[in-house]
């Protein structure tokens, strides 16, 4: 995969949504819950506002609707300024 993400942004693979049943009953694809944990893929520079504090391979919660989707090679990745990252996992 060849993709720089530009200034403040971060490229994450989010984590899989988790497989649920009830009673038995499976869930389909579109009502599972969208995973708020993901992992850091590739960084921007930065702007002179703003420096880069998350690095390759951080683990990171994101809020519900942040992010843009984007799929590369048939895997599924969100595009979002660091702004919109809540937290690292430690």
């Amino acid at each position: 995969m060849n993709i720089k993400p530009l200034s403040d942004r971060v490229l994450i693979a989010p984590a899989a949504a988790e497989e649920k049943t009830v009673g038995g009953i499976i869930i389909p694809d579109t009502a599972k819950e969208k995973p708020l944990k993901g992992q850091v893929v590739a960084v921007g520079n930065g702007t002179k506002d703003e420096e880069i504090v998350l690095k390759v391979g951080d683990t990171v919660l994101y809020g519900k609707y942040a992010g843009t989707e984007l799929e590369v090679e048939g895997e599924k990745y969100l595009i979002m300024r660091q702004s919109d990252v809540l937290a690292v996992l430690a």
